[in-house]
């Protein structure tokens, strides 16, 4: 793992939910918590060390080979964990959610991973060309979930937050997190006052391939998505590229899925970006504040 992704969120997006071989199976607990057996490698830790990243072999049923961040359920855990180091632990996934535990050291020999092709990492996520709060935000041009063309322009004089999702990410929180915050600040512009009453939401989905308007209508319908306030994009590939390279929203293939960054943005009535939360920690409370203190 290169050094860039310790310093961010990644989060996980699947092609596909079909089973797959590796080891343990789905147990399924009676407030539906579901369990997974998983190994793997120490490939890096958060800054803070309150994740460790592990390139894991395919969770059967659930996700795919690949390297990604695990939340220890207490960080304790691997307080003597170090790089290389082989893992086994037991991954609880519930609908809010996602947490490892029982973490033990095995013999690098009782990990089994297949090739995986990565693509290149991006070379623009060294911090000198992405966004800053502060910046006006270019000109974009983006296709939404009924299929009507929207730009910077169809925001013109209306504060928005958006943020980046993918509609087949599994991690509850990743990429549904970000959808069920979005969901609480459709509540919060419900019930108004000041710039909150005016402002728009939207997400852009960074698999364009899969996303397409007809699916993100889908999905927008089952998160109780208001088109008049909350819309998703999609758009060319290369469009959706350079979005991602802006909002430093790491993107890369690896082993047939999509492995990511979070970064959220509330700009102003004047395109002007005046709030970046990097990552999945931020909060509906701290958004519509944010938003209440534009003018």
């Amino acid at each position: 793992m290169n050094k860039i992704s310790r310093h961010r969120v990644a989060f996980v997006a699947i092609l596909g939910l079909a089973a797959l071989s590796g080891c343990g199976r789905a147990d399924k607990s009676e407030t539906g918590a579901r369990y997974y057996e998983v190994r793997g490698i120490v490939r890096g830790f958060s800054p803070d060390r309150s994740t460790v990243e592990v390139e894991h072999e395919n969770i059967p049923g659930f996700m795919p080979a690949m390297t990604m961040p695990f939340t220890p359920r207490n960080p304790k855990d691997i307080a003597t964990i170090t790089l290389h180091d082989a893992l086994a632990f037991r991954l609880e996934v519930t609908a809010k959610d996602a947490l490892i535990d029982n973490i033990r050291k095995i013999g690098a020999s009782e990990v089994h991973l297949p090739q995986v092709i990565v693509t290149p990492m991006p070379e623009n996520l060294d911090g000198s060309s992405r966004l800053k709060e502060g910046d006006a935000i270019p000109v974009f041009a983006l296709t939404n979930e009924s299929g009507e063309q929207i730009s910077l322009a169809t925001y013109k004089g209306k504060p928005f937050v958006v943020t980046f999702i993918f509609t087949r990410c599994p991690m509850p929180n990743f990429c549904p997190r970000m959808s069920k915050n979005f969901a609480a600040l459709q509540r919060a512009i419900k019930r108004g006052g000041n710039a909150l009453t005016e402002t728009k939401l939207l997400s852009i989905t960074i698999d364009p391939q899969n996303d397409t308007p007809k699916v993100l209508m889908d999905y927008g319908k089952a998160e109780g998505a208001d088109p008049m306030i909350w819309n998703f994009a999609t758009g060319d590939p290369a469009k959706i590229d350079e979005l991602t390279r802006l909002f430093a929203v790491y993107k890369q293939a690896e082993g047939g899925t999509i492995n990511h960054g979070l970064t959220t943005a509330l700009i102003d009535r004047n395109g002007t970006a005046v709030k970046l939360w990097r990552g999945n920690g931020w909060t509906p409370d701290e958004v519509t504040a944010a938003i209440r203190l534009i003018k």
